[in-house]
């Protein structure tokens, strides 16, 4: 998946928590974020705000499809709140998905 693939899919999936995302999909759109946030922070900071609070919604639901992907409920991503949850969580995130269909659907 493409860099122009995964931002069209996590949009028009914007608020989709169900289904799975693929590592590659995950790993653009955390790319995404990251310049976007980046370049709104050097042009306003109530700019960087908007872009957050645009941007937050479709992160949370890719993040809980790429859990999905491993066959993991959303559930996990609640790791975050807890000190080095969030390290778990990136190494789930690193892992491979399950090459074959799982209980939250097909191979995406």
């Amino acid at each position: 998946m493409s860099l122009p693939k995964a931002i069209s899919t996590c949009f028009s999936k914007y608020a989709d928590f169900s289904g799975r995302a693929s590592r590659a999909e995950f790993w653009w759109w955390a790319l995404f974020f990251v310049i976007a946030y980046l370049v709104s922070v050097f042009i306003d900071p109530v700019v960087s705000l908007i872009v957050i609070l645009g941007l937050v919604l479709p992160t949370l639901a890719v993040s809980i499809r790429r859990l999905h992907d491993s066959d993991r409920s959303g559930w996990w991503y609640l790791l975050n709140f807890v000190p080095f949850g969030g390290l778990v969580l990136l190494l789930f995130y690193l892992e491979s998905g399950n090459p074959y269909g799982n209980s939250y659907g097909p191979k995406s």
